[in-house]
């Protein structure tokens, strides 16, 4: 099997244990591959690992919620139609952020920069739309940081909580909130 194909499986093994807490026996046991085979696959351990990962979120990102926010269409739709991915991908706020885990521990150092990336290329997505709303670009960029700070800290409170319910209602209500005091 391609590599690409053990990908998801990684993905729950890194939510549950962050990088850190992702021994080489759990990443065998969660993928099914001995030893060997893992490192035919991934050279790099698990530094190759998580990049496979963060290219993986990219490519999702890009596709399911990017490409929405740039494209052409009424603001508000573009806005919902990202909170309703961001739902679908976290669960509902079930699942815990794979950024946030990445900040963490040791993992920090290697990858905060592709991470601050990422970041930075959502949160620029969502100041254009609301720039496009009519809001000046200051306001716009601080409420879209704002935004992304709100739906990651709301997976952290969902999960220390055990209660997603936070997580959803944000998921509703930021689109309506970001675009108040425009003429939508």
């Amino acid at each position: 099997m391609p590599k690409e194909s053990y990908i998801p499986s990684l993905m729950r093994l890194f939510r549950q244990y962050g990088y850190d807490g992702a021994t080489l026996s759990k990443i065998s046991q969660a993928t099914g591959l001995g030893k060997a085979s893992l490192y035919h696959h991934f050279p790099g351990g698990k530094d190759e690992m998580v990049e496979a990962m963060l290219d993986y979120l990219e490519r999702w990102l890009d596709q399911n919620i990017l490409q929405t926010l740039n494209s052409r269409g009424e603001p508000l739709s573009r806005l919902q139609h990202m909170c309703d991915r961001v739902n679908e991908v976290y669960e509902g706020g079930k699942q815990p952020c794979l950024f946030a885990i990445l900040l963490l521990g040791s993992a920090r150092d290697v990858f905060h920069d592709r991470v601050k990336a990422i970041y930075r290329v959502w949160i620029d997505a969502i100041a254009t739309v609301l720039i496009e709303c009519g809001i000046n670009q200051e306001l716009a960029q601080q409420r879209a940081e704002d935004a992304v700070s709100a739906i990651q800290g709301s997976l952290i409170v969902s999960q220390g909580l055990d209660d997603p319910s936070g997580f959803v209602r944000l998921m509703q209500h930021l689109p309506g909130e970001l675009c108040k005091g425009t003429l939508l």
